[in-house]
């Protein structure tokens, strides 16, 4: 005979797993759409237009779920806390003007809560590119944003770049594609440690390309993607700390459209130097 107070432990219980449940179902719904996305080419790598961020990553299924229940639980996070200061809030109305020499070779630094990035910039093949990244360095465009976006099925990409930390911030003006030939894409694939830019291609419109900002993605492991998003760097440095910030995994954020990484990656300091 099965006492009151077991019973009501039983139904607890089933209760709990039905609830566990909807989010596991929630949570692999996220990640089919991770790889949805990859494959619609513009949606994961989306910057600039709020209209085509909201289309992006969204988790959760609508429900509705008991306060009482436990939160799914996160990988530690393994970086450190954000240094003090703001995000920024300048954005401009034009491309600043070409001021980088084509011929001179040119480093970006990443200083983050979770490590060092080292980035050679490639200013022959997406000049453009380099000097807008030079431009916003310069004016601590980057510092103290958060990397918004961790893409860990289907395609490898942690994305930075929006001081907002929505993916819809842009610096106000646009850069054109380029380099979308480079030899290093072979078989439409960005290899691990490629930098490219994200965009608001949509795959289909002449009219939506050249839309680049200043929201960029790095790919730490192998990713197809077809060529339409700018090459300009490769990672010479800070690997592991990717590896570790896609170790921690990431989470459906209903509020952006976005799987946010659970690691806290944030830009303290960016800079762009000749090297």
């Amino acid at each position: 005979m099965v006492s009151s107070d077991q019973r009501r432990r039983q139904l607890a219980r089933e209760k709990y797993e039905r609830q566990q449940q909807r989010r596991d179902a929630a949570r692999r719904k996220a990640k089919r759409r991770n790889v949805i996305v990859a494959s619609a080419l513009a949606v994961a790598l989306a910057a600039g237009a709020a209209a085509y961020a909201s289309i992006g990553l969204a988790g959760g299924d609508g429900g509705t779920t008991d306060a009482a229940a436990p939160s799914p639980s996160k990988a530690a996070d393994p970086c450190g806390k954000p240094a003090p200061g703001s995000p920024s809030k300048k954005t401009w109305k034009k491309e600043p003007e070409m001021s980088v020499d084509t011929s001179a070779a040119y480093a970006m630094k990443l200083e983050t809560t979770c490590g060092d990035i080292g980035i050679k910039l490639d200013a022959a093949k997406a000049p453009h590119t380099v000097n807008s990244f030079s431009f916003l360095a310069g004016e601590k465009f980057f510092d103290h944003s958060k990397c918004h976006r961790l893409v860990d099925e289907g395609i490898y990409v942690l994305q930075c770049g929006d001081p907002t930390g929505t993916g819809a911030g842009t610096p106000g003006y646009t850069i054109p594609d380029e380099n979308l030939k480079d030899p290093k894409l072979k078989g439409d694939v960005y290899p691990a440690g490629t930098v490219a830019m994200a965009n608001r291609y949509d795959g289909k419109s002449d009219k939506t390309r050249n839309s680049g900002g200043s929201q960029f993605f790095l790919v730490y492991q192998d990713s197809k993607l077809p060529p339409n998003y700018t090459p300009f760097g490769t990672v010479t440095e800070g690997m592991d700390v990717l590896k570790k910030i896609a170790g921690a995994g990431s989470t459906p954020d209903p509020s952006t459209g976005n799987t946010a990484p659970n690691a806290t990656v944030v830009i303290n300091r960016a800079t762009v130097a000749r090297s």
